[in-house]
């Protein structure tokens, strides 16, 4: 053999043996992660999942089988780098020995969560005697900050592994899982928004000890249980939020994102149909109803359909809405979208609702403009039938409104 030759098989069988720098960064598959939250004082652990390499790397968070994925993404030199536009969001990360470890940032929504996350590892719980707590719960609160004596708690599992969501006025904590260990279902829940871990123990009397993050334990009966007992039921959101004054008719006018003033008084809402939804590209629950607005738009729209959306944002987003923007973007949002001001200022910017607290709240308006349903929050997926029932009632009272002649005006009379 030739000394060229031979200077030749050494390189290649050194390339072999040596894997790229590409390979031995690659970071994709499944990744058991955790935020910390409340200055450090809860580990929140969540599933988190990554593809692509280079320039064009994806992170995704999880919410049951829902995904939200990064707008952007890169991995050079062990640095992770995913930016969650519609989220306002970030996440910087470093990559030594096979683990991450970095920061969340949540850009305007306040400070970072310390990140850590290593390859995702099957866990066999071992337990035997596993109880069983899937169905629908009651769990009695009280009285809670937005005036509830109970919320729903809606389970499902299969052996030791569980999924839970507590659906509460506002909407849902989305979908937290877990297993069953040392006599307690622990689920967690991190969407790249609304962090929470819920601890879920089966009493000897068939109660259930509900312990959210840090907060003391809550008891749930189940749902028939509670009802026969005579104890509070959760809030009906079709109930919970009204207006002061039904015959007048639900007025606004705030700026869109170009700066112009849209009035209800506009000729383009006249004798239509408009929902006039409540939220703000921060709130979880209203990323949950976006969809399916965007949905109703599209279908209803040439039937005299409007939509207005009324985006309570903070001070920095008011000022550059580079969140709202990418919110709209990432729904496809066609529908009229203002911006009244900080969430703090919802009662003083819509003064004629009436308990009106909660993000989303949405409101539905006849063709003559008055408030003829109202309904808080919104019963995301992980709500199951909540949710279905939610998208078929409020569907339904869409079309017989649309159904229903406009008013006649004094000069067609």
């Amino acid at each position: 053999m030739t000394m060229k030759l031979s200077a030749l098989l050494v390189l290649l069988l050194a390339l072999v043996a040596v894997p790229s720098r590409a390979a031995a960064q690659s970071v994709s598959g499944l990744w058991d992660a955790t935020v910390l939250v409340n200055n450090g004082a809860l580990e929140v652990p969540f599933r988190f999942e990554l593809s692509g390499s280079g320039s064009n790397v994806k992170g995704s968070f999880f919410n049951g089988d829902d995904k939200t994925t990064s707008t952007s993404g890169s991995l050079a030199n062990g640095k992770l780098s995913l930016s969650f536009d519609e989220l306002g969001t970030k996440l910087d990360a470093t990559l030594t020995d096979g683990k991450l470890a970095g920061e969340y940032s949540r850009g305007t929504r306040g400070t970072p969560y310390p990140f850590q996350a290593k390859r995702f590892a099957p866990v066999t719980t071992g337990e035997t005697n596993i109880p069983s707590i899937a169905g629908l719960w009651n769990v009695q609160v009280g009285k809670s900050s937005k005036g509830e004596a109970a919320w729903q708690l809606i389970v499902r599992q299969s052996g030791a592994e569980a999924s839970a969501a507590i659906l509460r006025i506002d909407g849902d904590t989305g979908a937290l899982t877990g297993s069953y260990r040392n006599g307690t279902f622990a689920l967690s829940h991190f969407s790249g928004a609304r962090p929470m871990r819920l601890e879920l123990t089966l009493a000897t009397d068939g109660t259930l000890s509900v312990v959210q993050n840090t907060d003391n334990p809550l008891t749930a009966l189940r749902a028939e249980q509670a009802s026969a007992k005579g104890l509070p039921q959760p809030s009906d959101p079709t109930r919970f939020t009204s207006v002061k004054d039904p015959t007048e008719p639900f007025r606004f006018s705030f700026p869109d994102l170009d700066g112009k003033i849209v009035s209800n008084t506009d000729a383009k809402f006249a004798g239509k149909v408009v929902i006039v939804t409540i939220g703000g590209s921060w709130c979880p629950n209203c990323h949950d109803e976006t969809p399916f607005l965007v949905e109703l738009y599209k279908k209803y729209k040439k039937q005299g359909l409007e939509i207005v959306e009324l985006s309570f944002e903070e001070e920095a987003q008011i000022k550059n809405p580079v969140r709202v923007k990418a919110f709209n973007k990432r729904y496809g949002v066609e529908y009229t979208v203002l911006i009244p001001g900080e969430p703090k200022e919802l009662n003083d910017k819509v003064p004629q609702g009436a308990n009106l607290n909660s993000f989303p709240t949405t409101f539905f308006l006849g063709r003559d403009g008055r408030v003829r349903s109202a309904h808080a929050g919104f019963a995301g997926k992980a709500s199951g039938k909540f949710h279905t029932e939610l998208i078929e009632e409020e569907t339904a009272l869409v079309e017989r409104l649309l159904a229903e002649k406009p008013a006649r005006t004094s000069a067609g009379k």
